[in-house]
Parts: structure tokens; sequence; C-alpha cells
């Protein structure tokens, strides 16, 4: 049976927000502040500066506050100025803001590892990428991600295959019966299977996608992993239809015992947001 998973840092999340530009190196009368940066989790809509607590990244967590410019703000923490690892801890501690945040914000998530130097700077950003940042909130106003991965076991499949179909039947009997070389039979099997198992994949994908797109408001489809997932697909869901997917989806998985779907959420709209920023930090042109 399908059951979600939220938020267990199992969800590879691309970068919905990419900014170019490197830390700018702290001035020696910096060096000795240890939290002289600003780490920046996600941009969301808001006149008020509201306060999430001590959930930030770092070995002490630290308290999430806003860096506000017009209606926007960035969620952000007080950090030291270094490039973080993506480890499971800090991976895990930048999506638990993002999930707070979410709950009562549409946010544009920000890529893993985002520092600034100052407010100043993270103020510049808004102002240089407010009309991006204002037109992407508007449209991603009360949706959420959800990620939808299905797997099967070929060598199921192709039992259940081979029992609809005559051509396919009838090369195994052949290979198993016969005595000489089955070298060519083999072949013919193998493209047969493949051709197959591509078909079904194919029906399967287009049930799937044709089934939720009544409850969802767009879809992407990732590269699949590996030999056993047939689907690899992010959809975009309204909040208020957010039980409505998540019964669909069950639905799905009942109807297609074969299958095994892994189904995560909600997220960020990681795969429906794409902003590039270049920016230009003053330190950098000195």
């Amino acid at each position: 049976m399908a059951k979600r998973a939220k938020h267990q840092g199992t969800e590879p999340a691309p970068a919905a927000v990419r900014e170019t530009a490197a830390i700018a190196p702290p001035s020696a009368a910096e060096s000795d502040d240890l939290r002289s940066g600003k780490y920046v989790y996600c941009i969301i809509q808001t006149d008020a500066s509201p306060r999430f607590g001590a959930i930030g990244i770092g070995n002490e967590p630290a308290d999430v506050h806003t860096v506000n410019y017009k209606d926007i703000a960035a969620v952000v923490s007080d950090t030291p100025l270094e490039v973080y690892d993506p480890t499971r801890e800090n991976v895990l501690a930048h999506e638990r803001v993002n999930e707070a945040v979410m709950r009562d914000y549409t946010v544009i998530p920000m890529s893993f590892s985002t520092v600034f130097k100052t407010s100043e700077d993270i103020i510049e950003l808004l102002r240089t990428a407010y009309d991006a940042f204002h037109d992407v909130l508007v449209k991603m106003e009360d949706k959420l991600e959800f990620g939808v991965k299905v797997l099967w076991e070929p060598e199921v499949v192709i039992r259940e295959i081979e029992k609809n179909d005559e051509n396919l039947r009838l090369l195994r009997q052949e290979i198993s019966s016969q005595k000489g070389s089955t070298y060519f039979a083999r072949m013919q099997y193998g493209r047969l299977v493949d051709s197959l198992l591509a078909e079904r994949s194919e029906q399967l994908v287009t049930d799937i996608f044709s089934t939720l797109s009544s409850v969802s408001v767009a879809s992407r489809t990732n590269k699949p992993i590996g030999d056993k997932m047939v689907l690899n697909a992010a959809f975009l869901v309204s909040r208020d239809r957010e039980s409505d997917f998540d019964a669909k989806v069950k639905d799905m998985d009942a109807k297609y015992e074969n299958l095994k779907f892994k189904f995560t959420g909600p997220w960020p709209p990681y795969n429906f947001v794409n902003i590039r920023l270049k920016l230009e930090r003053a330190a950098d042109a000195e």
C-alpha cells in the first residue's frame, strides 16, 4: 500500500533558485564574528516580520527570521561565513525550516547552502529580482509539490505478459525445448520482452498521469533511476486538493498490485520554479 513519506531526507531536491555568486570573504574585522553571515532558506510574500524559532542550520540551531523588502522577504538565520557540506543532518535542517515556513506561507526554496554576507546583500537580491520573485509567488500561491515514484519487478511483469501474449509464450517454450543453440531464439525473445515492457510501461504512465491530472495543477517527469523504476514524477497540487491527491495515489496503488508506489511530500515547488540569479558583490569587484 502506498504510504507518504514526509521530509525524511530521502527525496533529492533540485535547486529552485540558483544564486551564482560566491560567498564574499569576511574582512579582518569580521573574521572574529563567527555568526556574521546570513543563511537563506526561501523567499515568501509577507508585510510582517515573522519569526520561526530556533530551528535553523548549525550545531546549535539558529533563530529563523526574515529580511524584508516591500511585500516579500527572505527567511534566514545567522550563520558563520562558510559553505555547508550536504550531509544528511544539514540537508534535513534546511528542509526542516522550509517545512515549518510552508505551513503558513507559499515558499520559493533557495538552493542548499546559500549564504550571504549581510542583510543588505539580501535586500539587494530581493530588490533586483523583485519582479521575478513576486511573479512566481503569485503563480505558486497555496500550491505544494508531491513526488510519485512507481517501481515494478520486471520478472514478475514478464510472467504476467506471457500469460496474455502467445508469441512470447511460444518463444520461451521453444528455448526450453530446443536441444541445439538457442542464441537466435533468445535474442528474439529479449527484443520482444523489451518491446512489450516498454509498451506496458507507457500504458501505465499514461494511466497514472491521466488519473492524477484531475487533482493536480501541473506535473513534471524526471529520469527514472534504475531498471525497476517505471515513473519518477513531481506533481503540483493546490493546498485544498491535498487529500484528494492522496486518495487518488492510494487508488492507483490498489489498482496495480504488481506496482510499488513511493509517495513523498508535501515539498516546496522545487520542480516548478527555476530562477537563475547573477549577483555581483562589492567585495568581489574590488
